[in-house]
């Protein structure tokens, strides 16, 4: 498997400085990238833009907490979470597990355990992956899209909310593969009528819209958390919900 520390980026957010720096120092000499935040929802941000490999959030710095942000990006992703909290509160420790995060550490912690939680669920990460390989390797042209809790086979055509097969007709299915394809980015109508009605002589973006709405109503039925959200003037975006929105 080689070393899992190479090239691996971990993002940081905590609300001591002194703190933030025990941390960086600790892992870039554990041979890792580390970028610092000074807040949850700025490592948010910068997760939105590029994720990184692994993830250490503060619960107890201000403004969108580490829970609030730790919950949308385990909506996203899977990879690792570390949540660090105060010393005597269990409450925390029992939220984190619950919220599906890897690992919660006490304040103080000492660097040594903090590299060896670290090291710990990269190598996890690593071998999740290459059994997730293994099981699609029989079809060398298959790629599996994943987003929030829907899953895409493209080569069999199917896709599935929380392991649940949804109904789609071939235009809905292209659309929303398509869309999943270029989840990092905002999708213009005009894009999607040249991918999937290639621009045909009697279709305009009513068509578009007509099929977001479509797909809207059978990702809610389905009790999906992903949102397609319009972004007016121009196209659409894919989002999650939280639960507590989730119909």
């Amino acid at each position: 498997m080689g070393d899992v520390t190479m090239s691996k980026l971990i993002y940081v957010a905590d609300n001591d400085i002194e703190n933030r720096q025990m941390i960086q120092s600790c892992l870039r000499e554990g041979g890792y990238q580390v970028t610092c935040f000074e807040s949850n929802n700025a490592l948010f941000a910068a997760f939105q833009q590029k994720k990184c490999d692994l993830t250490i959030l503060d619960a107890s710095m201000s403004g969108n907490d580490g829970f609030m942000i730790g919950a949308k990006i385990r909506q996203v992703s899977s990879r690792p979470i570390i949540m660090l909290i105060e010393r005597d509160s269990e409450d925390d420790y029992v939220f984190s597990i619950s919220l599906g995060f890897d690992a919660c550490l006490k304040k103080p912690f000492s660097p040594a355990v903090l590299s060896a939680h670290v090291r710990t669920l990269l190598i996890k990460a690593e071998l999740h992956k290459a059994e997730l390989s293994k099981a699609f390797q029989p079809n060398q042209e298959s790629t599996v899209i994943t987003y929030a809790d829907i899953t895409i086979y493209p080569d069999k055509r199917r896709i599935y909310c929380n392991n649940k097969e949804l109904a789609l007709t071939n235009t809905e299915f292209s659309v929303l593969t398509f869309i999943l394809k270029n989840q990092d980015r905002s999708i213009s109508r005009s894009e999607l009528l040249s991918e999937i009605w290639m621009k045909g002589n009697h279709v305009n973006s009513r068509a578009t819209d007509d099929t977001i709405k479509r797909l809207r109503r059978k990702l809610n039925k389905a009790g999906s958390l992903l949102s397609i959200d319009t972004v007016w003037g121009y196209g659409f975006r894919l989002g999650v919900k939280l639960e507590a929105d989730a119909t």
